[in-house]
């Protein structure tokens, strides 16, 4: 059975906003109502003038008015986009926090208090798995999470799933689908990969190159789309076949590697997001020492979606058509 009405947080974002555009274009669903502090795109505005179905509204997912709203509007769906796992650019980490963390805990609180609600889309990241030298060198749905720091967007990612899977013990008669997103690429899409990949000199840790995985913001989006529309409940990682090296990655985006020893990372890290640059954080630099792989047997198997792009397809279709990277990137 097809939703009907569909309630989108994080649309202010890149993908959410795409996403809210994307739903209004689904026959099967007869109202779609986006909701963020701030309005989406003027791209994504526009395309919400021609669709009657679908709405935004102005409110904070922390706030309890959110389960006021989705009770008037007997929202039968939830799909949560709002988390962020790496930041592009400099932002407080308590606020990103207390987005991430507070505001899903307070949107699943409306979940579990409402009489209509019946599905619950998450996306998450396969951030939640961490980086280090004892990682698996590939990991399955079933492995342990583990944030690579104990204080940073991967751990906030751990805590996140574990208050969905908490949901889900308490409220089994919804259906839960969890997406663990690999880091979402796209020309025009501004994130702390394509930020990092258009530096003039790439920082990397001496000694390493790391295994890296990229998915095309079409087929996140599309695996959205169909978890919204489809009964798809489960965990799956989502993620482009195949892996690039970081040194190939800088090579395909036409850069020049700057390797430096681990303990520089962290001032040259400073550096970078002091002028608001690109957010190298602690997981990213985690992440560019160790790499992170995923198996998706289960996305194929399960799901009944392979990704359109691989890993590499995805990569050089970003640098080729790349509009708001800083620095035009060129092969």
């Amino acid at each position: 059975m097809p939703s009907n009405i569909v309630l989108v947080t994080g649309v202010s974002g890149e993908l959410g906003g795409r996403l809210l555009s994307r739903l209004g274009a689904c026959p099967g669903l007869d109202r779609i109502v986006g909701v963020d502090i701030s309005p989406p795109s003027r791209g994504v505005l526009r395309q919400l003038g021609r669709l009657s179905r679908v709405e935004f509204v102005r409110a904070d997912i922390r706030n309890p008015l959110l389960a006021k709203i989705m009770t008037s509007a007997k929202v039968d769906t939830v799909v949560h986009v709002g988390p962020l796992c790496h930041p592009a650019g400099y932002g407080e980490r308590a606020d990103v926090k207390e987005a991430n963390v507070i505001g899903t805990m307070r949107l699943l609180a409306a979940c579990q208090n409402s009489p209509y609600v019946r599905k619950l889309v998450v996306a998450s990241t396969t951030a939640v798995y961490g980086a280090s030298s004892r990682s698996q060198a590939v990991f399955t749905e079933d492995a342990e999470l583990i944030p690579a720091v104990a204080s940073g967007y991967s751990k906030d990612a751990v805590e996140l799933e574990g208050y969905v899977r908490g949901f889900a013990r308490r409220r089994p008669d919804v259906g839960v689908t969890t997406l663990r997103f690999a880091d979402i690429v796209a020309g025009d899409l501004d994130t702390v990969f394509s930020r990092y990949f258009s530096l003039p000199l790439v920082p990397t840790v001496l000694g390493f190159d790391a295994r890296l995985q990229f998915l095309h913001a079409e087929d996140a989006l599309t695996m959205l789309e169909q978890a919204t529309t489809e009964e798809k409940p489960g965990v799956f990682n989502v993620a482009g076949d195949g892996v690039l090296t970081l040194s190939q990655a800088i090579r395909r985006a036409g850069r020049i590697a700057l390797p430096v020893p681990r303990p520089v990372m962290t001032p040259v890290g400073k550096v970078l997001r002091g002028a608001h640059a690109v957010n190298v954080s602690a997981d990213l630099v985690r992440l560019l020492n160790f790499g992170r792989v995923v198996d998706t047997t289960r996305l194929v198997r399960e799901f009944g979606y392979s990704p359109r792009w691989t890993t590499r397809q995805a990569f050089d279709e970003a640098v080729r058509t790349a509009t708001s990277w800083r620095g035009r990137l060129r092969r």
